[in-house]
């Protein structure tokens, strides 16, 4: 019975030594590719490198944006469970709430660490490390920001980086970016972020058992993205905020034998650099409701009547339809009647007889309501949205969308307002006002079309790079007779625009105002004032660039718009090689400052 009972302990003892060899046996031959592969993971941590972004520089080579390093506090998502919330979140200045939601976040990723506070200070790295034993798995790493050399000057255009949204993380491209990441969200940075961003490395290390590095295992540096020269000239763009002081409003500068963007500039504006490295909630509250309202984009968002700058369309058209003929007077007594109406000009006592020349040099009403009359809203229509009114001008600024503006014909008024057109909508169309809307962007792209001859480019952000989109065919002599009367307006004893006139250079424009509905009902304060508009191009004999002005309330074209265009075109030219011009300084008269319609 012993020798049973023995010969059974015997058999149960060699059972279980059999089974604890076949475990052995599982664990270091069958599966030990499995659990090599959890050693290691337990030892090692891939980290990502941030890629430096391009540069962009001005079309002379400034550099408008430089990255900076800074510094974050992330935590590998293995280390979550029995972390101590509440010691965590004083370590990091951060409410138990803010850290809570960034720790169990439904789009993180088990294979990327959490970012839990990005540009901290020194003081908060030494505060960190200090206590690092404390949490397994807290590291401090380094992320690669921008700073934007000229603050708000060309914000607009340059744009900014800003966190990664839900929305964008369902692109195919960015899928494997972490939450947190910085990508151009607004103008070039976003236009052209795929280029700028490069490619990110990564590193493998070895860590102990509290997430500390040992060693560097492998390594794979990052690819620092391809920089962009810009068409702008950020010394147009500094002149031209300098110029407009308080005021609010737009410029546009666009090289006429290129289609390239010299200056756009929309004032008010706002600081970039406070989006560097992800922006507040309360911070973006505060643009989104400032009155001023800095984040509109007004050199394209903002459409308004150009006034007496759309007169070169007016004119244009009758020259090359042959309604006028130049020697002809129209007298002008300060208005005209039509019916129960009266349709003044803006000099009360009017210009008493006046010919095409001198009708366009002193921006006379009476002689464009004539000559509206004699061509009719649709020949007018006809040349307006040949120059680039009433459409977009492909102008990509992502993501604000342009404004396409307004040109109306006698077929859009039966459909919109299910009217008729009037000879009075005749009248006040050709001085532009009325139903015709345009934007800065549009009206300096009109210019720069005009002054080149009639070619239509695509306007560019990008410097050396033109594309031509068609060539509208205008008589040499229709050209020669406008620029003419152009350069009258500037530097003619009686043109509206002589604020504009250069020691430089010879400065052909015109001016306008946009007059403001409740001016007309008796209301006064700055809300009500017209807006000023100037359009120029200079030099008149072969223009090198185009110029439209925008301010929002300014009043006169000519004593507000004008001298900043003026600001604007010399500081161009004065970056440009030495030229001879025909102006002669000593013949330059006294800067008159004119009011006009």
């Amino acid at each position: 019975m012993i020798v049973k009972r023995i010969q059974l302990g015997s058999y149960i003892i060699i059972g279980i030594l059999l089974i604890l060899c076949f475990r052995l046996w599982q664990l270091q031959i069958l599966d030990s590719d499995k659990y090599k592969r959890l050693s290691e993971d337990n030892r090692l941590r891939i980290l990502k490198t941030p890629a430096p972004r391009g540069i962009i520089y001005d079309r002379n080579g400034t550099p408008l944006v430089k990255n900076i390093p800074f510094f974050s506090v992330s935590i590998t998502t293995d280390n979550f469970k029995g972390i101590d919330i509440d010691s965590l979140s004083a370590i990091l200045g951060l409410s138990k709430k803010e850290v809570e939601e960034k720790l169990y976040r439904k789009d993180n990723s088990p294979f990327v660490p959490v970012k839990l506070k990005q540009g901290l200070t020194f003081e908060e790295i030494a505060r960190i490390e200090a206590r690092r034993s404390d949490f397994p798995g807290l590291f401090v790493e380094t992320d690669v920001g921008r700073e934007y050399l000229f603050g708000k000057v060309g914000a607009h255009i340059i744009g900014y980086l800003g966190k990664i949204t839900s929305s964008q993380l369902n692109n195919p491209e960015l899928r494997h970016f972490p939450p947190d990441a910085l990508i151009g969200q607004w103008g070039v940075e976003a236009l052209f972020d795929s280029q700028l961003r490069g490619i990110p490395g990564e590193r493998i290390i070895e860590v102990d058992a509290l997430g500390r590095e040992l060693r560097k295992i492998q390594e794979r540096p990052p690819v620092k993205g391809t920089d962009i020269n810009l068409s702008i000239d950020i010394n147009i763009q500094k002149a031209v905020e300098d110029a407009f002081g308080d005021k609010a409003g737009a410029l546009v500068a666009i090289k006429p034998d290129s289609g390239e963007i010299l200056a756009l500039e929309s004032l008010p504006s706002f600081d970039p650099n406070v989006f560097s490295m992800g922006i507040t909630a309360n911070a973006w509250k505060s643009l989104m409701e400032d009155k001023k309202k800095p984040m509109l984009n007004r050199a394209i968002q903002s459409q308004y009547p150009p006034g007496s700058t759309f007169k070169i369309i007016t004119a244009i058209a009758a020259l090359e339809e042959g309604v006028i003929n130049l020697d002809a007077k129209v007298n002008c007594t300060g208005g005209i009647n039509y019916g129960r109406w009266t349709f003044g000009c803006w000099k009360k006592g009017g210009h008493g007889l006046v010919d095409f020349h001198r009708a366009i040099v002193e921006s006379c009403d009476v002689y464009f309501y004539e000559l509206g009359k004699r061509l009719g809203i649709d020949r007018i229509y006809k040349y307006a949205t040949a120059f680039g009114l009433g459409k977009e001008t492909g102008i990509d600024l992502m993501p604000v969308k342009e404004k396409r503006g307004l040109i109306p014909n006698t077929e859009w008024k039966k459909q919109k307002k299910h009217l008729p057109w009037y000879l009075g909508d005749t009248f006040i169309s050709s001085i532009g006002q009325g139903f015709i809307t345009a934007t800065p962007m549009q009206m300096a792209l009109m210019t720069a079309t005009f002054a080149n001859g009639g070619k239509i480019y695509k306007p560019s952000l990008i410097k050396n790079n033109q594309s031509l989109q068609g060539i509208i065919p205008l008589r040499q002599e229709t050209i020669k007779i406008i620029k003419e009367a152009l350069s009258g307006v500037v530097n003619e004893p009686n043109g509206t625009a002589q604020g504009a006139k250069s020691f430089l250079t010879v400065v052909a424009g015109k001016t306008g105002t946009a007059q403001v509905v409740g001016k007309k009902k008796g209301l006064s304060g700055e809300r009500f004032t017209d807006h000023a508009w100037f359009v120029a191009f200079a030099p008149v004999d072969r223009p090198e660039i185009a110029i439209s002005v925008f301010v929002e309330h300014g009043g006169s074209g000519g004593a507000v718009a004008a001298p900043i265009a003026k600001r604007a075109i010399e500081a161009y030219l004065k970056g440009q090689k030495p030229r001879v011009t025909s102006q002669d300084p000593r013949s330059r008269n006294q800067e008159l400052q004119h009011g006009e319609n």
